[in-house]
């Protein structure tokens, strides 16, 4: 019976969450109703660009803002006399919608693919790429570096290009084995390799900063497509031109 009492005065005395917004209002509503009725998945490493409308982004900033200052009340931090967090909800919501998370929220870098003319095959490889992302599991940092091999196709890109989908993919919270794949499959639709590798190596803050603490702990794993897959000296070529970068990098 106290424990119903509690929990009642508790609902009924603390500030709302979002102070002035009725249910229809709520912009992650709006937006989760259209995915809900094209049958878009919203999983955490999903892009939803196609279902936000024009100004619904900087509406969202607003509604994560209130909600990020009833995390920071309910972690009995006082956000109206701090003068460190008195504004922190505001810059989160902006870094996790414009930074972070940006590969959910934003369309994917704008990428020209060019005929491959002078029907190149010989393979090449880019990095090491630096990737942020973060843990879906905690939403701590992974940070690391990842390397794309190209059999070119048909088609080819720049190699700016590959660092710019890489930051999209990787801007969104992730566990590191479907980022890898989601990243091989926007490689793939943008320059339909004959072969195509991809691997990363980065380092866990959900492993660093919490549970087991360990320090010196990364992860590595790869993909492999097309020819890279079905010729094992054109996969062994790849993982030793890595291997190259690699060492003339720690000279």
């Amino acid at each position: 019976m106290t424990s119903q009492t509690n929990s009642s005065s508790y609902s009924e005395s603390r500030e709302e969450p979002i102070k002035g917004f009725d249910d229809l209002s709520l912009v992650s509503d709006r937006i989760r109703a259209r995915l809900k009725e094209r049958d878009i998945s919203f999983f955490a490493n999903d892009n939803l660009a196609e279902c936000i409308e024009e100004g619904e982004l900087k509406e969202l900033e607003k509604e994560v803002s209130i909600r990020i200052k009833d995390l920071l009340r309910s972690l009995i931090i006082d956000i109206d006399n701090d003068h460190n967090t008195r504004e922190t909800s505001d810059r989160v919501a902006r870094m996790y919608i414009n930074e972070v998370f940006k590969g959910r929220y934003h369309k994917q870098p704008k990428v020209t693919s060019f005929p491959n003319v002078k029907q190149l095959d010989e393979i090449y490889t880019v990095g090491p790429i630096t990737v942020r992302s973060a843990c879906s599991h905690h939403f701590v940092p992974i940070m690391g570096n990842c390397w794309i091999g190209i059999k070119p196709g048909s088609r080819v890109i720049g190699l700016s290009k590959f660092s710019r989908v890489a930051d999209w993919v990787f801007s969104r919270p992730h566990i590191q084995e479907e980022a890898v794949i989601i990243l091989a499959n926007e490689i793939e639709k943008l320059c339909e390799p004959q072969g195509l590798g991809i691997i990363i190596k980065a380092d866990h803050y959900c492993m660093k900063l919490r549970g087991v603490k360990e320090s010196q702990c990364s992860m590595v794993n790869s993909v492999v497509r097309g020819d890279f897959r079905h010729d094992s000296s054109l996969k062994q070529e790849f993982f030793e031109l890595v291997r190259q970068q690699e060492t003339a990098l720690s000279r």
